[in-house]
Order: C-alpha cells, then structure tokens, then sequence
C-alpha cells in the first residue's frame, strides 16, 4: 500500500482515487481484513476527516462485509458526517435486511442535522417494504413529494411501488405506479411480484398482460414471479408459454433464479418429466434446482426417484441443506426406507442441523414412525432440543396408525406435561388412538375438550375423526349424533358412518345413512360407493345393490376406479350371481389379482371347480400373478370339485412356480381335498410335513372328514390335538359326540358333551 524511500525517510501514501479504488474492490470481494489494513492506511495518511468520499467508501465497506458495528462507530466518531455517509450506513442495513435499524439510522440521520435525498430515500423504502412498516413509508412518500423527486428520478419511483406492495397495499402501488411520468420493466415487476406475494395470482397474470401491452418485455424477474403464479394455479398452459417466451428470449441457462423457477412450476403442475427435462437442459444447477424436483418426486409418492434425485446431486459435488434434507426424510417415510433415512438421520445429526430446525426433527419423528421405527421416532423427539406441537403429532399419529392405542395417548399427556397445547390434527390422532383400543371414556373427554373450544365448528376434519372413534367403539348413537351437529357435512363424514356400520355387519343403518346424505345433497364418491355395495352383500339386497350399479355406471366409476369396480364383482359373487360377476370383470378396463381372486372364490364356493379352474388360468394368460389369498381359493375349488390332481400339481407350484410358501389355508384345503376323498395316509403325511401343528383350522378339516367316513380312531386323534389349543371350539366337540353317536358309543359321545360344559 505504501512504500519507504530511504533516503528521504518519507512516507508515501496512495491518493484518494487509489484508497477509493482499494476500498470498493474489497467491499465487492467482502474482504474485510483487506479493508480493515485499508482504513488503517487511511488513518495514517490523515486522509478520512478531509475526504467525505474516502468516509462514505469505508462505511460502505464494513457494510457489505456485514460488520455493522465497525460501520456504526466509524461514522459516529467522524468529524464530517454527510448524508452520503449516512446514506451508506441506511443502505447497508436494508441490503441486510434489517429493517428496523435502518429506519432508525435514518432518523438519528435527521437528528443530526442531514436531509436524506433520493439515494438515501431508496435504502429506506426498501426497508420499509422488508417489515412492512407502511405507515413510516407513507411518511416518506409525502417527503419525496414535497421535495419533488419522483419527476426526475425513475429509481425513486420503482422503490416507491416495491415498497407499497411488499407491504400488501397492491392499490396503492398500482395507483403510484400509474402516476409515475416514467415506467419500466423494474416497477410493473415490483407490482407482479406484491400480487404473487399476497396470493393474489389472477391478478399478477393480469398485470403481467397489462405490463407488454404497454410495451414492456418482460425480465427474468418478473418471469421468476409469473412462473410462481402459474404454479400455484396450476395454469400449466400459461406456464408452457411463458416457458416458450423465456427460451425465446435466449433467458434459459442465464439466471439460476428463473431457471428454479420453471422446474417449481412444472413441480407444482405435477408435470415431474418436464421438470426433470428443465433440469437436465439448463448448464449450472444449484441445490434449490434438486431440491424443488426432489420436493415433486416426494409430493407425489415417488419416493425411491427422489432418493435417486439426491445421489445425483451428490455426484454434482452439491451439498444439500436443511430443506433438502426435510424432503429426503419424507421420502423415506413414504417408502417405508428406514435404513437410507438412518443414514440421513445420522448425516443431519453430524452437521448440527437438527439443533434449530424443528421442521427436520419432525421430518425424521414422522419417518421413523411410517416405518413402524416408533422407539427410534420416540428417542428423536427426546433427544431435540426442542419440541412443538406438530412433532408431538406425528410421534402419536405413529403410533395410532400402528393400533398402539396406550402408547400414543401416553405421548398425548407427555405432550401438554411440556405445556404444549394439542391442535385439531393432534385431536384428530389421539381420536384415532382411542378407536383402536375401544377407549370410549378417553375419547368422550376428548369430545368435550374439542368442544369448549369449538373446534368442531371450524374442522370437519376433527368431526370425521369423533365421528369414526364412536363408531370403532361401538357407541353408534353417539356417532350419528355427532354427524347430525357437524355444521357442514361433508361425503368424507358420512362415508366414515357408512363404514362403521358395515364393519359391524349392520347393512340396514348402512343404507338408511345412504339415503340420508343424498336427501341433503351430499353426493358419494367412490369410497362411499365400495362401501354400500358391502352392505348390499351382507344383506342379500340384490335388488338394491342392482340400483347402485346403475349409480355407479352412468357417472363411470367402475372403470375409473379399480377398487368400485372389485367392489360391484365381489357384490355379485357375493349373492352367487357368477355369470353377472364374469360379464362384469370382462368389462372392467383395469383388472388385478384382487378381482380375479373374488370370482374364483366365488367359483369355489358355489361348487364350480372347473369354472374356477378356468379363471384361474385366464387370469395368469393375462399376465397376472397370484397371491396367497388366489391360490387358496383354486385349492378350495379343487377340494370342493374333488380334482384332486389338479390340486396337488397347484399345491406344488405354490413353491416351484410362484415362490411362495404354504400357510395354513392352504394345509387345510389340502387336507380337506385329501379328508373328502377319503385319501386318509395322504392327509397325515401333509400334517406331519407341516413347519407346525398348531394349526386348529387343519385339525377341524381332517376331523370333519373323519366323520364323513366314519373313521373314530383318526377323529379322536385329530380331536385331541385340536382342543389343546383351543379347549372351548365347540364346533369340534360337536362333530366328535356325533361321531361316537354315529358309531354306537354312546357313552363317549356324553362325556365329550360333559367336557365340552366344563370348557366353557
């Protein structure tokens, strides 16, 4: 910075252009050890209390290094202050953010005798706007119109619309921005910008359009905020040709903002290719371009693409922040990937980030919980440093879903002990505990703490959740009471009524519901609809159940949705209405294993072993493979129409072919198939190749084949180890006191009687 002439033993220092020169590149680089050497050569060069310029620089500097305290004492120990300097400490301050600060920079301004001109008006606006501080605003803006400065000055005017519609007054701004005698691009941005920020979407595209017929292209700011608002909308044709605009215009690949932008946009329209083409176009991404396509892959279910998403980044050498994490965590939850969310726990943990941030601490309560981890998701939530409301829930909606009633309504007291007061989605969770354990009492002290506070009034949501904890508790009164007082019933509600009914095998209440919400114009949806056609099937109602169909079919739902169209062929199986069950499924434009394996049992049941048989190998000509449930019922089938090869070839295949292991349906088909055959050594050596014995369903086939033929000896075996599991299955003393009745041995079949009155 300087040099020694010997000779001389003089100093010399650089001018003021050089120091000035020195200090901007040092505030630009945000080099503050550079600039602090900077102002201690100023000092010896005596240059600072003659200099206004070297002054406003140095302040100017430490600001944008961010050290405001050496800004503040600097200029405060000036001996020529200026508004300049003033104006750079004010400028400062609102680059920072810190709004409040700076407004009171400007008054100690004022108070020192300085009237503030448009740079240091600027700053202030811009201050105004980051707290919304309006009213100190207006004051400003009558300011700026007594000293007339908004005719000359253009930037002035821009800071003025900014300033108005970060604080909400969208009027306002468009009334300033009206009068200005000169626009541009920056202010009908600002304006764009306040419309998206208070969610007024419409209007930003209006004023978007408004904007370019006035002649003004628009910038990659306000493309930015356009594409904000067509997200939000959802408006993926207005999106596209912004798109197409901004590619145009040569924009794409030249400001990362914009370009996160359009991948949040097709985000948002659920348009994930596109959003991954944006991506893999544009040359630089930055970990907001991953994260938002991250968040659209989570949103969406596609768990293991985000995960992938998240290496990919990785492989960029881009390090990933809190929010990108919270999203990674999610989706784990959702795929139920407890060792790769482990693994982002323990990166999260070693960065530190879970220390401030509770929206990760719930992330990973509410992960492990999806993935049934609920003693890691507990230790988690003991472990933070801190605690809310929505953590809380998530712990006890985890363990509400995994039916650990006690568990959860433990976490619940645990919860307001740290006096944190439950929300609506608590309730609605700790509601769902006590149905899983049938804890009425609990929940009816539930039901009065939600009313004291009206929440029923403002949560349909909560009433749906009290109305489904009445139901899984048997107290139906108490149900249709709280459905009649809901302010505002909605499909949802009466759906949950409709369901409980038909869980409890009470398809007349099931229906006469259906009637109701459809005489006070509630429609049904699909939901609804599945579960109606069960109450037809419980009741036989064939003529009722006919009636739905037609509902069903004139708005198309069965082939819109998969599970009404299993609902209506499992109706008609149900009422042995099996060509009407076959001509539906064949109609059905989507059909699975579900489906399938309804009109197979089906078959079976009614003695149509072929026929079912037959289905079953049209069902895998179509690609489809069985499961479990499948193929216990072509082995019913098989029992039931005595084809006995055939059973054994599809009782082998269970293993060779479809990679699954016997359970005990399939043994007790087996056996049946063997017992009704009356191929007696056969059905032993399958019981004794069993992985266990305790099998009471095996033992109450083989012992019903015993008594179709007659055979005591085997009964009584299969009788004896049928009652050491489960002493009061009256169904077998039954069966083995006719047997001895059958065989003459009277006296047998009363003391098989008596034991039997003694079991119970």
């Amino acid at each position: 910075m300087y040099e020694v002439r010997k000779n001389a033993m003089t100093i010399e220092f650089p001018d003021i252009g050089s120091f000035l020169s020195t200090l901007r590149s040092c505030a630009k680089k945000k080099d503050l050890k550079e600039g602090r050497r900077a102002h201690a050569n100023v000092l010896k060069a005596g240059v600072l209390d003659s200099s206004s310029h070297i002054a406003t620089a140095l302040v100017s500097m430490y600001t944008k290094c961010g050290a405001f305290a050496e800004a503040k004492g600097l200029l405060h120990g000036l001996q020529a202050r200026d508004v300049f300097s003033w104006s750079a400490l004010i400028a400062g301050y609102a680059h920072y953010g810190q709004g409040h600060e700076a407004l009171t920079c400007l008054e100690s301004m004022q108070c020192d005798g300085f009237s503030p001109n448009a740079v240091t008006f600027i700053s202030a606006l811009k201050a105004c706007g980051s707290i919304k501080a309006i009213e100190k605003g207006k004051q400003i803006h009558d300011e700026i119109i007594k000293q007339k400065l908004l005719d000359s000055d253009i930037v002035l005017g821009n800071a003025l619309v900014s300033m108005y519609a970060k604080c909400g007054a969208l009027s306002k701004a468009q009334q300033v921005l009206d009068k200005l005698l000169v626009q541009d691009v920056v202010a009908w941005s600002a304006l764009t910008a306040g419309y998206v920020e208070q969610g007024q979407y419409h209007e930003a595209l209006e004023c978007y359009e408004v904007m370019q017929k006035k002649g003004f292209f628009p910038s990659a700011v306000t493309f930015t905020c356009i594409l904000r608002a067509c997200g939000h909308l959802t408006a993926v044709a207005k999106g596209q040709e912004v798109h197409d605009k901004i590619a145009h215009k040569g924009l794409m690949g030249k400001d990362i903002m914009l370009d996160n932008g359009l991948i949040s946009m097709y985000v948002k329209c659920g348009m994930l290719d596109k959003a991954r083409q944006v991506l893999e176009e544009i040359p630089v991404r930055d970990v907001f371009s991953w994260s938002a396509l991250i968040a659209g892959y989570t949103q969406q279910g596609f768990g293991d693409e985000a995960l992938k998403c998240f290496e990919l980044m990785q492989h960029e050498g881009l390090t990933p922040n809190a929010v990108t994490f919270t999203l990674l965590i999610r989706a784990c939850g959702s795929i139920g990937a407890a060792d790769k969310g482990e693994q982002i726990h323990k990166e999260v943990a070693n960065r530190g980030l879970l220390e401030d941030d509770l929206l990760l601490v719930t992330a990973l309560v509410d992960m492990y919980a999806k993935c049934g981890e609920l003693s890691k998701a507990y230790e988690v939530l003991q472990e933070a440093s801190s605690s809310d409301v929505v953590s809380w829930s998530a712990l006890i909606s985890g363990y509400a879903q995994q039916g650990k009633g006690e568990e959860a309504l433990k976490c619940f007291e645990q919860m307001q002990n740290k006096g944190l007061s439950p929300n609506s989605v608590t309730y609605s969770c700790v509601l769902k505990a006590c149905g899983c354990i049938g804890a009425l009492e609990k929940g009816e002290q539930i039901h009065q703490e939600i009313a004291q506070q009206g929440l029923l009034e403002k949560d349909i949501i909560l009433g749906n959740a009290l109305v489904n904890m009445y139901l899984k508790c048997h107290a139906y009164a108490k149900a249709e009471a709280v459905r009649n007082k809901l302010p505002a019933g909605d499909v949802v509600s009466w759906s949950s009524l409709i369901a409980g009914y038909v869980q409890q095998g009470k398809g007349e209440k099931a229906l006469k519901c259906f009637a109701q919400m459809q005489d006070i114009g509630i429609l049904p949806d699909s939901v609804t609809f599945i579960c109606v056609l069960q109450a037809c099937s419980i009741l036989g109602a064939v003529d009722k159940g006919e009636q739905i169909h037609n509902k069903i079919a004139k708005e198309g739902l069965h082939r819109s949705d998969s599970a009404v169209g299993n609902a209506l062929v499992d109706m008609y199986v149900k009422f042995g209405a099996l060509a009407k069950a076959r001509q539906l499924l064949d109609e059905l434009p989507i059909q699975d294993v579900v489906v399938w394996s309804a009109l197979i049992s089906g078959y079976a049941q009614h003695g149509q072993g072929q026929a079912a048989l037959e289905c079953f190998e049209f069902m895998e000509y179509k690609g489809l493979n069985p499961d479990p449930f499948t193929m216990a019922s072509v082995l019913n089938a098989c029992s039931h129409s005595g084809l006995i090869e055939e059973g054994q070839i599809y009782f082998l295949y269970l293993n060779t072919k479809y990679g699954t292991l016997p359970n005990v349906e399939h043994y007790t088909c087996m056996v049946d198939l063997f017992g009704r055959a009356g191929l007696f050594e056969k059905a032993i050596a399958l019981i004794q190749d069993m992985p266990s014995l305790d099998y009471l369903l095996v033992w109450s086939a083989l012992l019903g084949a015993c008594q179709r033929w007659g055979d005591v000896n085997l009964g009584k075996w299969a009788f004896n180890h049928a009652v050491q599991m489960d002493k009061s299955y009256a169904s077998m003393y039954v069966c083995m006191a006719n047997m001895y009745t059958a065989a003459g041995m009277e006296e047998d079949a009363k003391m098989t009687e008596n034991n039997f009155g003694m079991a119970v």
